[in-house]
């Protein structure tokens, strides 16, 4: 059985920008699990967390010279990749298609899922969000659960930008109220 070495933050940094392959199993093994964790508070899809994750470790293995430890801590900087990332896949026109379809499926089948609303009722937040006015509620799903900037949300809704600025700020201060 071969030894498992371990590094230092320096010693890390160091042999990634040598492209050293076993340094990056090593960050591999050792920071997965917590950038997974990060895709999956914002992706309910199991595969399409994996697929973000590897696309990730590609990026920071390609990219890792543009890493500064002097601009922050690797995992931070990490983290900010994977996070920017996730975030990327969930505006893409190709995610969007692919989840307008499972929606329409979803409504014709009448299937419930419950991922997203489970993790929602998990933290106390279904009641609130069910309270909220129909105009907010829709604009918190599609911001928060689907991943809709506002632009999108305006063009989406057919309302001016300015509108759903408003609506979104009223609505999280609705929400806030509720959970005080």
């Amino acid at each position: 059985m071969q030894e498992v070495k371990k590094y230092s933050e320096e010693e890390l940094v160091s042999a990634l920008n040598m492209q050293n392959e076993s340094a990056f199993a090593f960050l591999y093994d050792n920071y997965s699990g917590a950038l997974n964790g990060i895709i999956m508070r914002m992706v309910d899809d199991v595969q399409l967390a994996e697929d973000i994750l590897q696309e990730a470790f590609l990026k920071i293995w390609n990219n890792f010279r543009q890493y500064d430890s002097k601009k922050g801590r690797l995992f931070t900087w990490m983290a900010n990749i994977t996070r920017n990332l996730t975030i990327d896949t969930l505006r893409s026109k190709g995610y969007k298609k692919q989840q307008k379809i499972s929606q329409d499926e979803l409504a014709v089948t009448n299937i419930n899922t419950g991922s997203s609303a489970t993790k929602i009722d998990q933290i106390g937040m279904w009641k609130q969000l069910a309270a909220l006015k129909p105009e907010f509620k829709n604009l918190i799903d599609l911001a928060y659960f689907f991943g809709y900037t506002q632009e999108e949300i305006s063009k989406q809704l057919d309302i001016p930008l300015g509108t759903v600025k408003t609506r979104m700020r009223s609505a999280i201060n609705e929400l806030r109220k509720m959970m005080t």
